[in-house]
């Protein structure tokens, strides 16, 4: 599915821009418009996964983006393109990226969790990448969202009180901002890795018993992940610390100063610090299956949500999962432009 938006008036555009996400509707993005209205040729797709996480493959969300390219490129007058990465497009156009400039072997890498088929081979590459507030990579966003104070993944009600984020006695605050003691952090970010690592763990093993024909199902099964988060559309659900106490320096502020782009136009150059406000009805919404509990599929799960860690906070392995922009970017040498749009 995409649409395929032009200026209205003005020259030929020579430049067109891809526009997509893994599973979001990108049809009538706000980039559709406003790029056309600036001269530009603008295609805005939808992968073949939209408004589906459980089948998603995420390997095969880049045939959709090399759909597009393709498109693009045959357009008369196009001489460049140009992807737009906005949010969870940001992986997507990464990877796509990193596998076109690097070939398959980029993607068919052990390490990962999940590995592409040969039919990646030979993708176009782009010109040139846009990262408008992009994330790290879904399986990161996933991470640090957890609960990790889960002690059995069958009842949810079963918690550590020791790693418990909406319990006052670790720093709670029902009516504002949390305070979190800087030992319970640490204790909290390698929580979160040591539940991603053993739901890894258990999908990997529920892989290997289809694979040998040991298992009911011998193509996928489904996977449930209680106090999960659900941060499509928004934090909801979410057990994530700097939802709680957006002062967090290690996670809410860059960690050098950046240039700031203010209303009225001028630039200074600082620390930039969130002006996030805590929402601490997540302790609500945390326990809810709507909007605190996950639902994937094996093969989602691992090509799409899961990464292997030792803390969610400088702890992470980037590159054990293709979902990563952190890890694609590394190989990419086309002209890239971060934004971050807080």
């Amino acid at each position: 599915k995409a649409v395929l938006y032009r200026p209205d008036a003005g020259p030929a555009p020579h430049v067109g821009i891809l526009v997509m996400h893994r599973v979001a509707n990108y049809l009538s993005h706000v980039a559709c418009t406003e790029f056309s209205r600036r001269g530009f040729a603008v295609l805005c797709m939808n992968s073949r996964f939209d408004n589906n996480e459980v089948r998603v493959v995420w390997e095969q969300v880049a045939l959709d983006v090399k759909a597009g390219v393709e498109y693009l490129r045959r357009q008369s007058g196009i001489t460049r393109i140009v992807l737009f990465g906005h949010s969870g497009g940001a992986p997507t156009m990464s990877f796509y990226q990193a596998v076109a400039e690097n070939g398959v072997g980029f993607c068919q890498d052990p390490k990962r969790l999940t590995t592409c088929a040969n039919d990646l081979a030979g993708l176009p590459r782009a010109d040139g990448i846009v990262f408008a507030d992009a994330h790290p990579g879904f399986p990161m966003t996933i991470l640090r969202g957890f609960n990790p104070a889960i002690l059995d993944e069958n009842d949810p009600s079963k918690v550590d009180p020791s790693l418990d984020p909406f319990d006052v006695k670790n720093g709670y605050n029902p009516k504002g901002e949390s305070r979190y003691s800087p030992e319970f952090q640490q204790r909290y970010f390698a929580g979160q890795s040591a539940r991603m690592n053993r739901l890894i763990d258990r999908a990997l093993a529920l892989r290997d018993k289809m694979k040998k024909g040991e298992h009911h199902y011998r193509d996928n099964d489904i996977v449930v992940i209680a106090r999960g988060g659900n941060p499509v559309g928004g934090p909801g659900g979410v057990a994530s610390l700097h939802v709680l106490q957006p002062s967090l320096e290690s996670i809410m502020a860059t960690s050098r100063p950046q240039k700031l782009i203010r209303n009225d136009g001028t630039v200074a150059t600082q620390i930039i610090r969130s002006v996030a406000v805590p929402d601490p009805g997540q302790r609500e919404s945390n326990a809810t299956f709507d909007s605190g509990t996950k639902v994937y599929s094996v093969v989602s799960f691992l090509s799409s949500n899961a990464v292997r860690s030792t803390n969610s906070l400088d702890g992470i392995d980037h590159c054990s999962s293709n979902n990563s922009t952190v890890c694609a970017v590394q190989s990419i040498t086309v002209p890239e432009l971060f934004l971050a749009m807080g």
